[in-house]
C-alpha cells in the first residue's frame, strides 16, 4: 500500500492541534505549512507558520516555552494533524498554560426571530481532563469540615489513616480480580485511583508527576527497572 501524502489547503497550509502527551490537553492549535511540518519531524521541535507574519515559527524558540514534539498525528482526510508535545513552561502568550482558558454559552435572544447568540466569556473552566478535575476537587476539599468531608477526613488522619485506606482498597481489587465480576473490578480499581489521588494531593504531589514516571519507564524491563531503582532506607 503506497502511503497516502498530507492534504494542504490552497494555501499550502492545514491546521494543527498541540496536544499534551501525558495529559491529553489540548494546548494551542496554529497552522503549519509542508516546510513547518518537515521541519518538526526533522528536529522534534513545534514548528508552524505565522499567517500574520508570513513566516515559519518555531514555538518557544523567544521565550523558552517549547514544546517538544514526540509524534505528528494525521486524520482520516489527511488535512489537519495533531502533534503530541511535552510542553516546557506554558504554552498560551498570556501565561497560561494552555490557550482555551474561555468558555462559550450561548445568549438568549429577545426575539423569537434571532437565534441565541454564542458568547465567549472569561467564566470558570472545568480542567481539561478527568484526573486534573479530580486533582482540583480534592485539593479544595483540604478547606473544607471533616464532618462533612470523607477526604477531609481522610487528610486530618494522616498519614497512617491514608496509607490504611489505601491497603484496605487495594486488598479489595485483589480479590476482585481473583474472584469477582468485571463490574467489581472496576469499582475497586476506581476506589484504589480515587485513594492513590488523595494520597498524592496530602504529599502535594501532582499526578502529572506519575504520569512523567511512568512514560520515563515505558520500553523499559520491569526488571531492569526495578534493579536500577536506589534502595530504599
Amino acid at each position: 500500500m503506497v502511503p497516502e501524502g498530507v492534504d494542504f489547503d490552497e494555501h499550502g497550509l492545514l491546521p494543527v492541534v498541540a496536544q499534551d502527551q501525558l495529559t491529553g490537553e489540548v494546548r494551542m492549535v496554529a497552522f503549519a505549512s509542508e516546510q513547518a511540518v518537515r521541519l518538526t519531524l526533522e528536529t522534534g521541535r513545534a514548528t508552524f507558520w505565522s499567517r500574520s507574519r508570513g513566516e515559519l515559527w518555531e514555538k518557544g524558540r523567544t521565550s523558552g516555552n517549547t514544546l517538544a514534539v514526540s509524534a505528528v498525528l494525521v486524520d482520516c482526510d489527511a488535512d489537519c494533524l495533531v502533534y503530541l508535545v511535552s510542553p516546557n513552561g506554558p504554552t498560551c502568550h498570556t501565561g497560561r498554560a494552555s490557550c482555551f482558558f474561555r468558555r462559550a454559552t450561548l445568549e438568549e435572544s429577545t426575539s423569537q426571530a434571532t437565534p441565541a447568540r454564542i458568547v465567549v466569556s472569561d467564566a470558570e473552566v472545568p480542567a481539561p481532563t478527568l484526573l486534573a478535575r479530580l486533582e482540583a476537587v480534592l485539593e479544595a476539599r483540604k478547606a473544607s469540615h471533616a464532618k462533612a468531608s470523607y477526604v477531609k477526613s481522610l487528610y486530618e488522619g494522616g498519614p497512617a489513616k491514608i496509607g490504611e485506606k489505601l491497603v484496605e482498597e487495594a486488598g479489595e481489587l485483589a480479590r476482585a480480580v481473583a474472584d469477582e465480576t468485571d463490574e467489581r473490578v472496576v469499582s475497586e480499581a476506581a476506589d484504589v485511583l480515587f485513594h492513590v489521588m488523595v494520597a498524592l494531593r496530602s504529599r502535594g504531589v501532582s499526578v502529572e508527576a506519575v504520569l512523567r514516571e511512568l512514560d520515563r519507564r515505558t520500553g523499559t524491563s520491569g526488571h531492569d527497572e526495578k534493579r536500577a531503582r536506589p534502595a530504599s532506607g
